[in-house]
């Protein structure tokens, strides 16, 4: 395995880091646990989990990914060997039954005790806000979306002031973002910056991969320009680019057989992308599973790549796309790629 440190920090995560949100829907108890074992065995030390999980979110499963990794650490009694990363949930229709009162300074603290309660741990490595209570762009919503009636208020500040808060006690150590903009990565940052005595946010977890590059305009300037740390998430597209749906195939148990409206990444022009890709991970006798890793994993703004699997052998493949090295001429055909179908999967 090889490792990077979150940015300002002495915490030394691998450069892939196991995702969960399928633990409790997609996956069994047992299954997770061997997911987690194989991980941990394989040097893979970063794990990120949300109160949100399992995907898609559902009241009567509210959490049980959570509930999960806290069954194993108490079974293992391994929890100072994982740095561990969780989330609170924004606000929206389909998280009602979690709270509908947003970022609030109760909402935090609510949502922090119950994960550390879940995970049976007395803190959290990195604490994250799963995507920003303002109207904007995300989950895959291309245009700018008329914020005119948005009644959302500037409440960074007091956010900020909260996790803080929670820092200071203990139960958190360092704050992220999630499927955050430009402008609102650069508030948070500013923020901290004429409040010196606020946290500074360290992470950034947003879709990327070869379908969906977006992050590199605007945001991957502000990573590296202000050390602020990519966490990939979707890599590999909801598995459309591990090639399984190539020539229209939908295998048994898979994400869009179960759950046909996570088709993000499966829009005509993304499935010729997702072809032209594979021709060029076949021409350089790679699976285009580990070619799409190997590509994020290469990224300088890229800290972490969150992987996910159902089934151990995806896991063992994607996590072995670390030993993966791109060559020149691969790269360029990726650009060429590229070129043609920029950005087909938002």
């Amino acid at each position: 395995m090889k490792y990077n440190f979150i940015p300002n920090t002495n915490i030394r995560v691998s450069r892939i880091c196991l995702g969960t949100m399928t633990w409790g829907r997609q996956n069994s108890i047992e299954e997770a646990f061997e997911q987690m074992d194989y991980a941990l065995e394989e040097g893979v030390n970063f794990f990120d989990t949300a109160e949100l999980y399992p995907v898609p979110a559902k009241k009567e499963l509210y959490a049980v990914t959570e509930e999960f990794i806290g069954k194993w650490f108490k079974e293992r009694g391994n929890r100072s060997e994982v740095i561990l990363a969780s989330k609170i949930a924004g606000p929206a229709p389909f998280t009602k039954h979690i709270r509908t009162t947003g970022f609030s300074p109760d909402s935090i603290r609510e949502a922090v005790e119950g994960s550390l309660q879940r995970l049976q741990t007395d803190y959290l490595d990195l604490y994250q806000l799963h995507w920003p209570e303002r109207v904007t762009n995300y989950f895959g919503q291309r245009g700018f979306p008329d914020a005119e009636d948005d009644a959302w208020q500037d409440n960074i500040h007091q956010i900020l002031e909260t996790l803080s808060e929670l820092m200071v006690n203990g139960k958190i150590r360092h704050i992220g973002i999630s499927n955050e903009t430009p402008w609102g990565t650069m508030r948070y940052l500013e923020e901290h910056k004429v409040h010196s005595n606020l946290p500074r946010v360290l992470t950034i977890q947003n879709p990327y991969c070869l379908l969906n590059r977006l992050f590199e305009v605007g945001l991957s300037e502000i990573c590296q320009r202000s050390k602020i740390g990519l966490l990939p998430y979707s890599p590999l597209g909801f598995g459309v680019l591990s090639g399984k749906y190539l020539g229209g195939v939908i295998p048994r148990k898979s994400r869009l057989s179960l759950f046909p409206n996570y088709n993000r990444y499966s829009g005509e022009t993304a499935v010729l992308a997702t072809e032209a890709y594979a021709e060029v991970a076949k021409k350089h006798g790679l699976s285009l599973a580990q070619m799409s890793l190997a590509f994020v994993n290469t990224r300088s703004f890229v800290t972490s790549n969150i992987i996910g699997a159902t089934t151990m052998e995806q896991l063992k493949e994607n996590i072995a796309s670390i030993d993966i090295s791109l060559s020149k001429e691969l790269l360029e055909d990726i650009e060429a790629v590229h070129q043609k179908y920029p950005n087909p999967a938002p």
